[in-house]
């Protein structure tokens, strides 16, 4: 009786694994690229020192074909960060246009005002646009 358990366990769960996987199986990423951060939501200007702050960014991605991929979070130097969001595209078929919120948890480890630039597209000379905030770490 009890193996008997075991083995429909194991069917139980080798069944939601081939049938619970909600993924397009032949939507193959295809590629990933910058995405235009249209917006960034930092709820205090103002903090503490290490303690937590999430930054939300977002942006617009097609339904169905496109997709978060991750955040570029560069140091420019002991106060400045570059940040530049990351979507990856398949071969699904796009659906409408839909807004997705990302977030980056911020835990400063120094004193001073921290200056972050949000990667909002190229202008049409080609050159970056940033949207600009600031938060003071006391």
């Amino acid at each position: 009786m009890k193996n008997s358990l075991h083995y429909v366990a194991i069917f139980l769960l080798l069944l939601c694994v081939l049938r619970c996987n909600d993924r397009n199986e032949r939507a193959y990423v295809n590629s990933s690229g910058a995405v235009q951060i249209d917006s960034v939501k930092i709820e205090q200007d103002t903090m503490a020192l290490f303690s937590i702050q999430a930054i939300q960014t977002f942006s617009t991605f097609n339904y169905s074909c496109e997709g978060f991929y991750g955040y570029d979070y560069i140091y420019a130097d002991e106060f400045n960060r570059d940040v530049t969001s990351y979507k990856f595209t398949t071969e699904a078929a796009c659906g409408e246009k839909k807004v997705h919120f990302s977030q980056i948890n911020f835990r400063p480890q120094q004193r001073g005002t921290y200056f972050f630039k949000f990667f909002n597209g190229l202008n049409s000379a080609g050159k970056a646009i940033w949207i600009e905030k600031k938060i003071t770490v006391l």
